[in-house]
């Protein structure tokens, strides 16, 4: 076929129409692909169009032309103008040539397509494009999630997972999402917990190894009164976290729950499980126990339509990222931190109040909790306001803050709509199984006993102040430390190991020139001093073993004969009385009055 007429056919409109796809998406992506570098950060509506909306039109661009090239010649072998089938010379140049060309565009085109494709699939499973671009409808999860202690996760590694089969499947789901908030019909709040989710040992184990799991935790609870004095009580307990691994040790703990030792199924009588009145648990021996809630009891048939679930990690860690806080606790921990000053009277009664008001939407809630907070502290401590006025501004801020990132009116969310499972304060936790109503028919009892998860240790209620709590309990060192000694770092001991003995000679090797036979510590009795603490009779009884005539028989050794840990010498001993140094002979030496046998050295 001559080149003009291959180049007549794409003059079909839908060919034109595609060829102006092509080049606007391939233009307009590399413009916003140089708008994101000069932005130097990822933009999830610029991302949107980069990765889906131009690509997409881009390959319906290319799928145009050759459409609308096929419609052309059709339309001209009806009339004669072209043979039924195209005749392909490879002899001639000219074909050859459209022939490179189109390979060349497939092969660089291909390669495009393949390069934003990869792309796309990192940028469809970011934090950018899970939180920030359906902005409003997931503000108040994307916002828990930033301050939370998997703020390093992605979305994807917790909803999602590894291999092709989930992320196809969350694609689909996410369809429905896109058209849910294009058509305003999500729900507020967001319902959990979410429908389908990966099984936990598909996500969490990847991390957070079961096996490895023993032993108890030690955690501090810090809480603020909403006395004037914001008084302080500390609560340290061990939480027996124990382990569901045999081969890690005993099977106890909260851990004991975990699939790896046995199998708990229970069955939830309402959507968010916080009402389960019936509960199985398989052993590894394979017994099965049957658990039924005595105080509202079931038929079969009831226990039958029951949503039945194997328990997991997420039944317990059900908030492991998505975290609101409660008022009280939200400004504890403010207040722990020292972002607020808890030198301020009724701080935390204060701060809890305004953060409990309702409020239309953020930014009243930023005029309310300013307006307040202030207002009580011109009215009520005018003194104390006029002294600490930053103070108070920077009490306001933080718990500005606390509402902006645990409180979302316009979806309506906070800590009351999404229960945490962990523990038992606010929400069942435990107790909806824990709560001693759990009976079984050969009349066992799923025990509610405080001590089953957690040991409390120690509760103070004289912290001196929220930045000293860490330092209440000081270290007592296994034997006292003195003198040089109290000043040493751990590891200047302790790089022999830690099982170091309270005796001189786990660090100190007595000399090989020491007068003494015996141990450092029956002079120096322990008390890491140079100075010894025994008598120098007690080994010493009489001087007549040491000197040739009995002088000074009233004086202490010690007068002329300093302890054994100093380097002295003759002259210097007999010095120390006799400043005249015409008494001596021309060796310094005082042999007019004593003659030495024996002189001390350094031990």
């Amino acid at each position: 076929m001559p080149d003009g007429r291959i180049r007549s056919l794409l003059h079909h409109p839908l060919s034109l129409v595609g060829a102006g796809l092509v080049f606007f998406s391939l233009l307009s992506i590399a413009f916003l692909l140089v708008v994101e570098a000069i932005l130097g950060k990822a933009n999830p509506y610029i991302g949107i169009f980069i990765y889906i909306i131009y690509p997409g039109l881009l390959l319906f661009g290319v799928f145009l032309i050759p459409v609308g090239a096929l419609m052309e010649r059709r339309r001209r072998v009806k009339g004669g103008d072209l043979p039924l089938y195209p005749r392909i010379d490879l002899n001639n140049p000219k074909t050859r040539g459209i022939l490179f060309l189109v390979v060349l565009s497939s092969l660089v085109l291909m390669g495009m397509i393949s390069a934003i494709s990869y792309q796309a699939y990192h940028f469809t499973d970011s934090v950018t494009f899970c939180g920030e671009l359906c902005h409003s409808v997931m503000e108040p999860e994307h916002t828990a999630y930033q301050d939370s202690p998997h703020a390093r996760v992605t979305c994807a590694e917790c909803h999602v997972g590894s291999g092709a089969g989930w992320y196809v499947r969350s694609k689909l789901s996410g369809a429905y999402q896109i058209y849910s908030v294009l058509f305003q019909k999500y729900p507020r709040p967001i319902p959990t917990p979410v429908e389908n989710l990966r099984p936990a040992q598909e996500t969490c184990e990847q991390c957070h190894w079961p096996e490895k799991f023993f032993g108890a935790q030690l955690k501090v609870i810090t809480r603020f009164g909403h006395d004037e004095k914001n008084s302080v009580r500390q609560v340290r307990t061990l939480i027996r976290t124990g382990g569901g691994s045999p081969t890690t040790g005993i099977t106890a703990g909260i851990h004991w729950h975990m699939n790896i030792a046995n199998e708990v199924w229970y069955g939830a009588a309402d959507h968010k499980r916080q009402k389960i009145p019936w509960v199985r648990m398989k052993d590894r021996q394979g017994r099965v126990t049957e658990y039924f809630d005595r105080t509202a009891p079931l038929s079969p048939e009831e226990i039958k339509k029951l949503e039945v679930r194997r328990m997991d990690c997420m039944d317990c860690h059900n908030r492991p990222s998505h975290i609101f806080r409660d008022p009280d606790s939200a400004v504890d921990n403010a207040l722990l931190r020292g972002l607020i000053d808890s030198n301020l009277p009724y701080i935390k009664r204060e701060a809890v109040r305004v953060l409990s008001q309702p409020y239309p939407s953020k930014e009243k809630a930023r005029e309310g909790v300013a307006t307040l907070l202030d207002s009580f502290y011109v009215t009520q401590y005018p003194k104390i306001y006029a002294v600490k006025r930053e103070a108070i501004k920077k009490a306001i801020a933080e718990v500005q803050r606390i509402y902006q990132t645990n409180f979302f009116p316009e979806m309506k969310v906070d800590w009351r709509t999404h229960p945490d499972n962990i523990g038992h304060t606010l929400y069942p936790g435990c107790f909806r199984c824990h709560e001693g109503n759990h009976v079984s028919r050969e009349g066992k009892i799923i025990r509610k006993d405080c001590q089953l998860c957690h040991t409390i240790i120690g509760q103070e209620t004289k912290v001196p102040s929220p930045t000293e709590v860490a330092v209440v309990e000081k270290f007592n060192h296994p034997w006292p430390l003195r003198g040089k000694h109290a000043e040493l770092s751990c590891n200047q001991c302790h790089w022999r190991g830690r099982g170091l003995q309270g005796e001189c000679a786990s660090c100190h090797a007595r000399p090989a020139d020491a007068p003494m036979a015996f141990p450092c510590a029956q002079c120096h009795l322990k008390e890491q001093s140079r100075k010894p603490t025994t008598a120098c009779v007690t080994c010493h009884p009489t001087r007549s073993e040491l000197h040739l005539k009995p002088t000074h028989s009233a004086a202490e050794c010690t007068t002329c004969h300093l302890p054994h840990g100093w380097k002295v010498t003759k002259r210097e001993v007999c010095l120390t009385c006799h400043q005249d140094k015409k008494a001596h002979n021309a060796e310094g030496l005082c042999r007019d009055c004593h003659q030495f046998r024996k002189v001390a050295k350094a031990s």
